[in-house]
């Protein structure tokens, strides 16, 4: 008959199709529950499924089923279709919206929600899905970075230490295990790392220039104010115009201030603020053995460090160049590597102290050659350079301090010593008893051998200063003090 629903619609008694009770024009599907009529209550309705449809026909032999009526209320029932309507008895037997009808579409779900009624105020509060894809968040934002940077250091290490271990490089360990730094390694201050350290700043190169080029040597800053003490033979020969290098590479121009041939000391003069002058040792408290440093430019190599020990004290020089002045000094002599270009720098001692000044080395070598280092350098007292330096500064020459006698050279007898060739009248030697013919055996207890000795020794002091002269007159030793005077001119 054009449907599709063979059991909502069929009659049990005739074996046929019967007409669904007609309903309301645009009246959607029935609800579950029958009619609620204001203030009578529901009564249960029967099951589509497993009893009669309100409205239909009974089964043969009874009564047609309908709604129980409430207490008090009448039965409801579906209104009869209008004539010439759509339910009208002419018409379709389907209603218009039989495909939305739960009875009669089979594809239609079979439980229709009706919803309730909610009382104003009682509104059930919001819920948020929280499968639902949000906005990110700051936390979010920060975290993303963060684990990536992380990844990326890890994946970093991981394939440096496969390099590594590919190209050998953790192959092999070299080395031992980390010990414990020798104390000379600490580079303490009295150790002679922290010496030089000190003491550099306050070397300078020398640089003089003459008629056949520019001589070079050595020296180290005297006062604050810009002395700089250096060798005599450094400076000779000079047109007076000359220039230092510091330890820091910079210069600066130099005059000369004075210098004294024989004593091979020199003083010159730079302007400069901030300058570190050295400080000052005693060179009449060394001994044989003690550590020093000598500091200079040898072989114009500036801020070379160099370290021996004290060979030996007093060792008497004559020096000088064919035709020029005879320098005397009592020397300090030392293993300490020292060249040219020494000349003029610091002998340093183990507390950081200049106390001597480098200007002589002996070596062995022909005419022609040029001498080198074989470890006997020898140092001007700093005793001695001193007082120079102070004459030089004050007066612009030195003093010669002197003894007032002369010597011929050893006597070749037992004993040996120096006999006496000459006295000068009203000179220290004369004042002090001394006469031509006497040998002087000893000054201070220093052994007198060769006519050297007599006149070094005796410029190692000061002008006033009182020697003990030990001396031997036939076969008598006797014992005199001299007082030491200065040169008259």
């Amino acid at each position: 008959m054009g449907g599709t629903d063979v059991t909502d619609g069929w009659d049990w008694r005739r074996g046929g199709e019967t007409p669904a009770p007609a309903r309301p024009p645009g009246a959607g599907a029935p609800s579950v529950g029958p009619p609620t009529m204001p203030g009578s209550d529901p009564a249960p309705l029967a099951s589509p499924r497993s009893g009669p449809t309100p409205g239909w026909p009974a089964p043969s032999g009874g009564p047609a089923p309908s709604w129980p009526a409430s207490s008090g209320g009448p039965t409801p029932s579906w209104p009869a279709p209008a004539a010439g309507g759509p339910n009208s008895a002419d018409a379709s037997a389907w209603w218009s919206d039989a495909l939305a009808d739960p009875w009669r579409d089979p594809a239609a779900p079979t439980a229709v929600v009706v919803p309730g009624v909610v009382a104003p105020g009682t509104e059930p509060e919001p819920v948020t899905d929280p499968d639902a894809p949000g906005r990110p968040t700051l936390r979010h934002l920060l975290l993303i970075p963060v684990i990536t940077a992380l990844l990326a250091g890890t994946l970093g290490g991981a394939l440096g230490y496969a390099f590594a271990v590919r190209g050998g490089a953790g192959a092999a360990v070299l080395g031992g295990a980390p010990a414990e730094v020798p104390a000379l390694a600490q580079r303490k201050p009295e150790s002679l790392a922290g010496v030089a350290e000190r003491v550099l700043p306050s070397v300078v190169t020398v640089r003089v220039s003459s008629l056949g080029g520019t001589s070079e040597g050595s020296g180290f800053i005297a006062t604050a104010d810009g002395h700089v003490i250096t060798n005599d033979h450094v400076v000779a020969g000079g047109t007076g115009k000359a220039s230092v290098v510091f330890n820091d590479g910079s210069t600066a121009p130099a005059t000369i201030v004075g210098q004294d041939a024989e004593s091979d000391i020199a003083v010159i003069k730079v302007s400069r603020p901030g300058l570190r002058p050295v400080e000052f040792g005693d060179s009449d408290a060394l001994a044989v053995g003690d550590p020093v440093l000598a500091i200079g430019s040898p072989l114009s190599l500036a801020n070379t460090v160099t370290a021996g020990i004290v060979s030996a004290l007093d060792r008497t020089m004559q020096a000088g160049e064919p035709g020029g002045p005879v320098r005397y000094y009592a020397a300090i002599q030392t293993d300490a590597a020292v060249n040219h270009g020494n000349s003029g720098g610091p002998l340093v001692d183990g507390a950081g102290r200049v106390v001597g000044v480098n200007s002589t080395i002996k070596s062995l070598v022909t005419e022609g050659q040029e001498a080198g280092n074989i470890g006997l350098a020898f140092a001007i007292p700093i005793n001695q350079a001193k007082r120079v330096t102070q004459d030089i500064i004050g007066t612009g020459k030195a003093r010669r301090t002197v003894i007032g006698a002369r010597a011929d050279g050893p006597t070749g007898v037992v004993g040996g010593g120096l006999r006496l060739a000459e006295v000068e009248p009203s000179g220290p030697a004369d004042g002090a008893g001394l006469k031509v013919g006497d040998v002087i055996l000893k000054i201070n207890g220093r052994p007198m051998t060769e006519p050297t000795d007599l006149t070094a020794l005796v410029r190692k002091y000061a002008p006033g200063s009182v020697v003990t002269v030990e001396y031997r007159r036939g076969s008598t030793r006797q014992n005199t003090s001299v007082t030491l005077a200065a040169d008259a001119k």
